[in-house]
């Protein structure tokens, strides 16, 4: 099969990171795309699903109790140390 070469243009420390990563693989830059672009034929669109992440409902209320304390520090107990944090929770358990 005949062969092109192609120019893409990647942030360099993407292009390092992947390189090392497919290094690992035992592969190289070219072959990883390979894959990809016979992946992409294969199923006929990208080859893994694109979505954005949406937090759990857990999370969400996580990072909703964090803002209302970044809000109104005064309304929460602080902690000197993480240990005393622990010693604090535990002491219950």
């Amino acid at each position: 099969m005949a062969k092109t070469s192609t120019s893409i243009t990647l942030d360099s420390d993407l292009k390092k990171a992947s390189q090392e990563l497919f290094s690992q693989l035992g592969m190289d830059l070219t072959t990883a795309i390979t894959i990809f672009l016979k992946q992409a034929i294969k199923s006929h669109g990208l080859p893994f699903a694109v979505t954005t992440e949406v937090p759990n409902n857990e999370s969400v209320k996580a990072m909703n109790e964090y803002y209302e304390m970044l809000s109104n520090p005064k309304k929460y107990k602080r902690y000197s140390s993480a240990k005393e944090a622990f010693d604090e929770v535990l002491k219950d358990a």
